[in-house]
């Protein structure tokens, strides 16, 4: 059997409670528990806590290879070891000697299915007792004395034609149960490295290093990730900033006034045609949103919905239609959007979006301005491309 093995405390003092504080919209255990379930190779996934929180954040993901181990307070502390709880789990779920142990660090979330697989895949050729996950590094770096450590000065190499060194990333270690017991280590024997991509180099230790993942997350690895848009059965749209131009036009009577962008419109009856269901759901109930949904033939209209909150109202619309909200889109632009945006299986904003909501790491920034045609956007150059 091959486990892999996360151990996440809840006491956290740097950032409090970080393994499951939102990182690109997810809670940041999830990025590893996700990659691991998708690895072939990896049997269980135990997640071991001391937080009750995070206990249920983890079971909240659904995912049937995961086990949560509540781990003992002792081994929970600032100076108990990661050892210490490998060691406890060990001994407490009775593991043979010959299992595979793959201990998986929260703190790298960029680790994706590929490399948890190239790793086993180097572990199981058999020319190493255990494998750890590195970066090459192609710093300079010297010692205490003023002497160069790694590279001769007086012939500096050009980046391209210089080797580096290789950095431990704490992504990962594999090894056998047995060599854990006997060494009381992580790594056993002669070790293999698996080099990893330069942009996995940090660990999230700081606020810093949040910030600068979240980016790298984004460009490395969500980027990549292709949507299957065929899944998606509801639209859902806000309507000021997305429908219209968030401007509040008032007439010489006092009348409020909004501009609505009539290639929406067309897009709307495009995803009619199609099957798919619309919906509009907003904090405000006037009779000119009500009148504009009418003409749009939307299926479903939700005004006013504010004490509940707009995931409230989505959940409302998708139990009438017996679906989830993985299979939902929804456009949003301005915070109160956030909590929705954060849960439905596709996320867009209008490019001119509030900045909290353009930095949310799973959303789509379409290249449109709200009230200039973002679901015909959506629909055309994404949807039905």
């Amino acid at each position: 059997m091959t486990l892999a093995f996360i151990p996440v405390r809840g006491g956290s003092k740097s950032i409090p409670l970080k393994n499951i504080k939102p990182f690109c919209g997810k809670p940041l255990v999830y990025w590893n528990v996700a990659a691991l379930q998708n690895a072939p190779s990896i049997d269980k996934i135990i997640v071991a806590t001391d937080s009750p929180i995070i206990k249920e954040t983890v079971a909240s993901f659904g995912f049937d290879k995961v086990i949560v181990y509540d781990r003992k307070a002792e081994n929970a502390c600032d100076t108990a070891s990661t050892e210490s709880v490998m060691l406890e789990y060990i001994d407490a779920a009775k593991l043979s000697d010959s299992d595979v142990f793959m201990l998986v660090q929260a703190t790298s979330p960029l680790t994706e299915t590929s490399h948890f697989e190239e790793g086993m895949q180097l572990y199981n050729k058999g020319n190493f007792n255990s494998i750890i996950s590195c970066v090459r590094n192609k710093r300079f770096f010297w010692n205490d004395d003023g002497t160069s450590k790694n590279y001769d000065y007086r012939a500096r190499p050009r980046r391209q034609e210089f080797d580096g060194m290789f950095m431990e990333n704490g992504a990962f270690y594999i090894n056998t149960v047995a060599n854990i017991k006997k060494d009381k280590n992580r790594l056993s024997g002669k070790i293999g490295i698996y080099e990893m991509p330069e942009y996995t180099a940090t660990e999230i230790d700081e606020p810093d290093d949040w910030v600068i993942l979240e980016n790298l997350m984004q460009r490395h690895v969500l980027s990549k990730q292709k949507k299957d848009y065929s899944k998606i059965k509801l639209v859902i749209s806000d309507v000021d900033g997305v429908l219209t131009d968030g401007g509040m036009y008032y007439s010489e009577n006092g009348d409020e006034l909004k501009k609505f962008n009539t290639r929406d419109g067309m897009a709307f009856q495009l995803m009619r045609e199609r099957g798919i269901k619309t919906a509009i759901i907003t904090s405000e109930n006037t009779k000119m949103v009500e009148r504009r949904a009418a003409k749009l033939h939307i299926d479903y209209l939700m005004q006013g919905k504010c004490n509940g909150g707009k995931l409230e109202a989505a959940n409302e619309i998708c139990e009438k239609m017996g679906i989830n909200l993985s299979e939902v889109a929804f456009v949003g632009d301005d915070v109160n959007d956030i909590e929705l945006l954060e849960e439905v299986g596709f996320a867009f904003c209008p490019s001119d979006a509030a900045e909290t909501v353009r930095k949310l790491g799973r959303i789509i920034i379409l290249s449109t301005k709200g009230g200039e045609g973002v679901i015909r956007e959506i629909i055309s150059n994404i949807l039905f491309k």
